[in-house]
């Protein structure tokens, strides 16, 4: 089973697949260290989709970020659909943690403080840039879609993943 879950930033999503992945016992992987190089560089398109391809190549796997290349080869796709202050207020906790460092799943040299300007411009303009793609995939897609525009109960979630797919 292959479960995409993507959002805007501070939506939840690496929270989401890190808790659903340990509830399905599947491996979960982040797109933001194949999205972002050393230094908040972004990765040049063409080595990004291999990087992307190879990834979605396993058997079985979570994978969290924003990819339609990734919602493609999905077999659920979950889009964590909050509104813009939500996301803006989760991000700034989760990146006030990490101001002067590079959090977890960001490659090294990534400190929060040197994106504040960038993270608020892609919360932002979210609704209007990243979210219409989504949806349009979203509406193709041949599987089961979840979209959580509020707290996700990650059991009631599973089940009706698991049971969408039997």
């Amino acid at each position: 089973m292959k479960i995409h879950i993507t959002g805007n930033s501070g939506s939840g999503k690496t929270t989401l697949a890190g808790q659903l992945g340990g509830k399905l016992n599947f491996p979960v992987f982040g797109l933001d260290k194949i999205v972002w190089q050393s230094g908040w560089q972004r990765t040049e398109k063409s080595v990004r989709a291999a990087m992307e391809t190879e990834l979605a190549s396993r058997s079985d796997w979570i994978i969290e970020g924003v990819s339609s290349r990734i919602r493609k080869l999905a077999d659920v796709i979950i889009f964590l659909d909050v509104d813009r202050l939500t996301s803006l207020r989760r991000s700034m906790l989760r990146n006030g943690r990490y101001l002067f460092q590079s959090r977890p799943e960001m490659p090294d040299n990534c400190p929060e403080i040197l994106a504040f300007r960038q993270q608020f411009n892609i919360i932002w303009q979210f609704k209007d840039h990243t979210r219409p793609s989504i949806m349009a995939d979203i509406e193709q897609h041949q599987g089961p879609v979840f979209v959580e525009s509020a707290s996700v109960d990650v059991d009631v979630l599973s089940e009706k993943i698991v049971t969408a797919l039997s």
